[in-house]
């Protein structure tokens, strides 16, 4: 999470969004920056209307916009199947290793989720009960038009590199796993589809 003082800027990390690159690009103009330990880095939607919202809108007598980054939902996925198949994971269950794309979407999509496949939701993430909950969202797929965006805000060129990539790996997926996935995260499908390319 990155806050932005003068342009009144909250940028919240959706997990696997390109945020490392971002925050590392970024960390040296904000005013706060929560890059560790994850449940603060990656700070809700919900969690920072209720706990940091009211502190940071106090003190800059004002109000904060927030933005943050949507990926498509199988892309998400897969990002995060290749992540938990490097080598050196700390906890043994949460690795992908022995495990395919369509055994872990399958996965995925049980209310007793094994650890390995419990990596939550970007719709829970970005949302309240009701409703969108941030002022701007962009794909990440985007990124180009995310960026001019907060070089506009900024007032500055950014350059992100490339940090926290995950390795190389098949997402092939049945047509039987594929549908279970869109019936079963429906809502992160809707609301990547509520955005086009461009969007702002």
């Amino acid at each position: 999470m990155l806050v932005f003082w003068k342009p009144k800027l909250v940028f919240l990390a959706t997990p696997k969004t390109g945020t490392t690159a971002i925050e590392a690009a970024l960390e040296s103009l904000a005013a706060l920056s929560i890059p560790r330990p994850p449940p603060l880095k990656h700070t809700s939607v919900q969690r920072y209307h209720r706990f940091l919202r009211p502190f940071l809108e106090d003190a800059a007598d004002g109000p904060f916009s927030v933005v943050a980054l949507i990926r498509e939902p199988r892309d998400w996925l897969g990002s995060w199947y290749r992540y938990r198949q490097r080598d050196g994971i700390g906890n043994i269950k949460k690795s992908t290793k022995d495990i395919t794309f369509d055994e872990f979407v399958q996965a995925y999509c049980r209310t007793d989720r094994p650890e390995f496949a419990n990596v939550g939701s970007q719709a829970r993430f970005l949302k309240k009960s009701e409703g969108r909950w941030v002022d701007q969202l962009f794909r990440y797929e985007d990124i180009g038009t995310f960026v001019h965006f907060l070089e506009d805000k900024l007032n500055c060129e950014i350059l992100l590199p490339r940090l926290n990539v995950s390795p190389a790996g098949s997402l092939d997926l049945s047509s039987k796993t594929e549908a279970l996935l869109h019936s079963f995260a429906a809502k992160d499908f809707e609301m990547y589809a509520t955005l086009q390319p461009g969007d702002q």
